[in-house]
């Protein structure tokens, strides 16, 4: 079971946080793939711990949906079920729309220009053809709009779904387009202009378009 070696260490983090975050990224990016039998011995020695968190990293990734555990026997990252990104975007992309509605009532002039910022790094992204950093640049959009609504419920579903989309976008080579560039643009302005209606269509569209270019 090849681990990197050189993977960037979180600060200010328990050992089972830290144990959590790093195995997560690695399922989601492919470093431990789809049907690897993950040994616990092998993962605390890479991370530098015990293997009590990473136990219990494991079992929360189980209750994630990320790891089968098999009692006595093994401990195996799930597949990736091409399908399953139908059941996933719709969702998501509900929570979104509703989190773009939500946000223009806290959303702050300083945010604003900090979605535009974030977009602009995604343009660039966009064109030139670097993929992985859209899809993280992308993430880091939507994931500020979700955070200035202040809801606590929509941020932990947000964040257990798209931990999973990101798995499936990462594995099925899922490229962003210039389009998403201006309804990042759409969403801005409408938030800008306390048009609820306007954001949270153009969300739904930014998500759901992309299932149905998949």
């Amino acid at each position: 079971m090849p681990i990197p070696a050189n993977h960037s260490r979180p600060v200010r983090q328990s050992a089972k946080e830290n144990a959590f975050n790093q195995l997560q990224q690695w399922i989601i990016d492919g470093t431990l793939l789809p049907g690897e039998k993950l040994n616990d011995t092998e993962l605390a020695d890479a991370l530098g711990i015990s293997r009590t968190p990473i136990r219990e990293s494991l079992q929360l990734l189980e209750v994630r949906g990320f790891v089968k555990m098999f009692p006595g026997k093994a401990t195996q990252v799930t597949e990736i079920e091409r399908e399953a990104i139908k059941d996933l975007l719709p969702p998501l992309a509900a929570l979104q729309s509703l989190s773009a509605e939500l946000a223009i009532d806290h959303v702050t002039e300083d945010q604003l220009t900090q979605l535009g910022s974030i977009n602009e790094r995604f343009a660039t992204s966009i064109y030139s053809g670097n993929s992985y950093a859209a899809l993280k640049v992308d993430e880091e959009f939507h994931q500020l709009i979700v955070d200035i609504t202040k809801n606590t419920y929509i941020q932990g579903v947000v964040e257990s779904l798209q931990a999973h989309v990101r798995r499936h976008f990462f594995h099925n080579s899922i490229v962003l387009t210039e389009q998403s560039i201006d309804e990042h643009k759409a969403i801005i302005t409408a938030m800008k202009h306390s048009d609820k209606e306007k954001a949270t269509a153009v969300m739904k569209e930014n998500w759901l378009r992309t299932l149905q270019e998949f």
